[in-house]
């Protein structure tokens, strides 16, 4: 089991995880990334919970929420910057419950999938290459 003892789970510590796993990614993938906002909360909103037809808070651990880059029109007029959300509690409790993995590596898991969307991917196109799971 990994040492769970002394890593900070903090907010902001997830968020500047996620920040240096995005700042990371070779160019020009860094470059696109940098102009998507990185959020850390506890939970979802009960109305994204809703819409994806979740109940159990925990199970959300991460969303992509704008338009991927493979749909953006210079048309396209945004009414908030794109960004991707980390959910603290899902990602601590799925840490806690895998014990083989470290926060920094689940962190950049979820950011990776996330920003993945952000791309353009879809989740089954991620499926295809991420055996994160088995």
């Amino acid at each position: 089991m990994m040492n769970q003892g002394r890593t900070d789970t903090s907010a902001g510590a997830m968020a500047a995880l996620a920040r240096a796993t995005a700042d990371g990614f070779p160019a020009p993938f860094a470059a696109a990334a940098r102009a998507v906002a990185i959020r850390v909360e506890d939970t979802a909103p009960a109305a994204i919970l809703t819409e994806l037809g979740l109940i159990d808070p925990l199970e959300l651990t991460g969303l992509y929420d704008g338009i991927p880059m493979t749909e953006k029109s210079v048309f396209d007029q945004p009414l908030c910057p794109d960004t991707v959300w980390l959910y603290r509690r899902a990602i601590l409790a799925e840490w806690r419950d895998r014990g083989d993995v470290t926060l920094e590596e689940l962190v950049a898991h979820v950011t990776v999938h996330e920003f993945a969307h952000h791309f353009g991917w879809s989740d089954d196109d991620i499926a295809e290459i991420d055996r994160w799971w088995e």
